[in-house]
């Protein structure tokens, strides 16, 4: 089949206790092209302005990254800059210049409207209801938010919730959308409010996915050394997503669990570098090897 992203194109800054990268490809719509391809052909909606490094969209076009949404505005590429703590924990934002991302208006071209399976990566949620207006019939959709969104545009945020299948949170997003302390009443009350499965990122400690017959939880993988914990998010919902729509399976419980597995292995090699680096020629025998090492040391699953 084939995945569409909308979501940001970035120049990223980072600064963690391991070095600095600057000017370094980012943005939610490229961790998840780069973490989704190995699994499923990709397609890009996003904004840029006329300085992205032609180099950098030569090399997602020779990944196979579908770039026929790709708009080119009239300004500054969006910029971020973030530095992280010792204990890798959220970032401290330095400087956010949006560019061209500030004015975004996803349109999406006419053989993208039937793809069949649609992550809507964290942007303003009004803009991700202008893409849900877009999109004809397709098999699921899933979707990202952040707390700023939730708190500043919360009535936007459920609605965007009612219309799609999946939503991916962290923990502190659950609770704060739903005014539980509980990460479980938390995420029963999402489910209440419309999709058919919550998946809820907890960082070291794994993630939880509510909705099927019990949770289920799992693990992070293990990474030795983190660099860089920028995209973690989007490239855990790149693999799980990925998996599902290159798998061509549905939303079943079994799918569910091991698309799960799937998006914690693609998170571990994303932390293991700067930016995008351990993601720019991840292939699916590395993956699978990883796979195999997680599922088997943890006896978390069968494979299916």
């Amino acid at each position: 089949m084939a995945v569409l992203v909308v979501g940001s194109i970035a120049l990223d800054t980072l600064t963690t206790p391991s070095g600095k990268a600057e000017e370094t490809l980012g943005g939610s719509a490229v961790y998840f092209s780069l973490g989704a391809r190995p699994f499923d052909s990709v397609r890009v909606v996003g904004v840029v302005g006329p300085d992205f490094p032609v180099l950098e969209k030569r090399f997602l076009e020779e990944k196979g990254i579908d770039l026929g949404g790709l708009q080119t505005g009239q300004g500054p590429t969006f910029r971020w800059e973030g530095v992280y703590g010792p204990d890798l924990g959220d970032a401290r934002t330095i400087r956010t210049e949006l560019g061209v991302f500030a004015g975004f208006a996803p349109r999406l071209p006419e053989h993208y409207r039937s793809t069949p399976c649609l992550f809507l990566a964290n942007i303003d949620p009004v803009l991700q209801l202008d893409v849900l207006g877009q999109v004809e019939n397709p098999r699921w959709i899933a979707v990202d938010t952040m707390n700023l969104w939730i708190d500043r545009q919360r009535d936007a945020v459920l609605e965007v919730f009612r219309k799609v299948q999946m939503v991916f949170v962290n923990a502190s997003e659950a609770m704060q959308v739903s005014g539980e302390t509980n990460i479980f009443r938390a995420g029963a009350w999402i489910l209440e409010h419309g999709p058919e499965y919550v998946v809820i990122k907890r960082g070291a400690a794994g993630v939880l996915a509510l909705g099927g017959p019990v949770p289920f939880g799992l693990p992070a993988v293990p990474v030795e050394n983190v660099i860089d914990p920028t995209g973690a998010g989007d490239s855990f919902a790149a693999g799980m997503l990925g998996f599902l729509s290159g798998s061509g399976r549905g939303l079943d419980f079994d799918s569910i669990r091991m698309g799960l597995a799937y998006g914690s292995v693609i998170a571990s090699f994303a932390v293991s570098g700067f930016g995008t680096g351990m993601m720019r020629d991840l292939t699916k025998e590395a993956i699978e090897e990883r796979m195999r090492f997680y599922l088997s040391s943890n006896q978390i699953m069968g494979r299916s």
